[in-house]
């Protein structure tokens, strides 16, 4: 089946859509990627979909409309990315996040909890309507992927790692499949060795991947930038050390898994208390504190996983935009040490589409009544069916 994945990360910079040819069901699964592109958003709905992550007040009529702009750019991207080949049978839209609440201990609400879940569950919102879509391109659309996960006392996130096992899993090594985005993301795949080894697949986000750098840069160069090409701006620097020992001991990195985040904790008022302690440490150099922000996002993925996993991984696994900052990357390795850290790329996976990968995979097995979660990763109480499904029907004329 020829299936269209798209995907919007925390980071926005804008839509990752792929081709992909999929067979299969799990343990035969196979998908071949025919093309990948980025659609950026335009520079004013991108700011708008940050100020609305930020925390920014915004209205019902406001939010309806930026929706509907989100799910045209959506909407182009999937037409885009036929050009050229067979037209697909089916979409796979995660949409853009906007808001991610984990599940939560106690909810203080003045409505009534029901009684089997008394406040317990988490609410993720993603924009950009599967139904428009749907509508406008003719094809059938799956989006709302996360719904029926926090439904069953999940996460909602993160929801790649059942893919990453049937896509990415060793008969012979363990491995950790990370993903850089705005947030990281970690997958750890035990050697495929036995039947039961889709139990012992875990997952959780390791904290911030390019969030608090992206926007540190965005900061320090008065928003002419967006982003440290390769990190050559942090390499230039010295990261200090007491603080990221410091910021460490924050609770979300010492909260054991099932555990999510987003730019709720990770965005700009976690930066702004980041500069004033770089500040406080004498860091006044602006490549010194995107060095030390950068050795953060490293440090918490090796300290989550010295900490959470039972054995250290056979290697790692890279994808995403982190996955192209050559400085991030081999701090890593420095603090992994003989552990290889590779890209996606290496073992057959596109490391810049990998996530737009998985979503077509979430789809595909939603229109085969596949499970797409994992409840050992989520929390869930059990296996769900991921997604709301819109049919397509192409437009017909006269």
């Amino acid at each position: 089946m020829l299936v269209i994945g798209l995907m919007s990360g925390t980071s926005v910079d804008g839509i990752d859509a792929a081709l992909v040819e999929i067979s299969g069901a799990t343990t035969d699964l196979t998908a071949e990627l025919l093309t990948g592109q980025t659609f950026p958003y335009p520079p004013e709905l991108r700011e708008q979909i940050l100020e609305v992550c930020s925390g920014q007040p915004i209205s019902m009529a406001d939010l309806a409309i930026l929706d509907d702009a989100i799910a045209d750019q959506f909407t182009q991207a999937a037409i885009s990315i036929q050009l050229g080949h067979p037209p697909a049978q089916l979409i796979g839209s995660h949409g853009q996040t906007v808001f991610h609440r984990p599940m939560q201990k106690t909810v203080h609400s003045s409505y009534s909890q029901p009684a089997n879940n008394p406040g317990t569950l988490g609410y993720s919102l993603q924009l950009g309507r599967g139904d428009a879509i749907a509508y406008a391109t003719g094809i059938s659309t799956i989006s709302n992927f996360r719904a029926a996960d926090i439904a069953a006392g999940g996460q909602g996130a993160p929801l790649v790692p059942k893919v990453d096992a049937y896509l990415l899993g060793n008969p012979y090594q363990s491995c950790c499949v990370q993903n850089i985005g705005g947030i990281g993301n970690v997958t750890y795949l035990p050697a495929r060795v036995t039947d039961s080894w889709e139990h012992s697949v875990l997952g959780w986000d390791t904290g911030p991947g390019n969030s608090l750098i992206d926007l540190a840069v965005h900061h320090l160069t008065y928003g002419a930038k967006t982003y440290d090409q390769n990190g050559s701006w942090a390499a230039a620097g010295t990261p200090c050390q007491r603080l990221v020992e410091k910021w460490l001991k924050q609770d979300y990195f010492q909260q054991p898994p099932p555990k999510s985040t987003g730019r709720e904790l990770f965005g700009v008022d976690y930066l702004r208390q980041c500069i004033r302690d770089c500040q406080a440490n004498g860091l006044t150099m602006s490549s010194d504190i995107l060095a030390t922000l950068t050795e953060l996002t490293v440090a918490s993925i090796a300290h989550s996983y010295r900490r959470f996993l039972m054995q250290m991984p056979d290697q790692v696994l890279l994808c995403g935009g982190g996955s192209k900052n050559r400085y991030l990357r081999q701090r890593l390795q420095d603090y992994l040490g003989n552990i290889p850290v590779l890209t996606t790329d290496e073992v057959g996976i596109s490391a810049d589409f990998k996530e737009a990968i998985a979503f077509a995979v979430l789809a595909y097995w939603r229109a085969k009544k596949i499970p797409g979660n994992l409840p050992t990763v989520t929390g869930a109480k059990r296996s769900m069916l991921l997604g709301d499904i819109f049919l397509g029907e192409p437009h017909r004329t006269g």
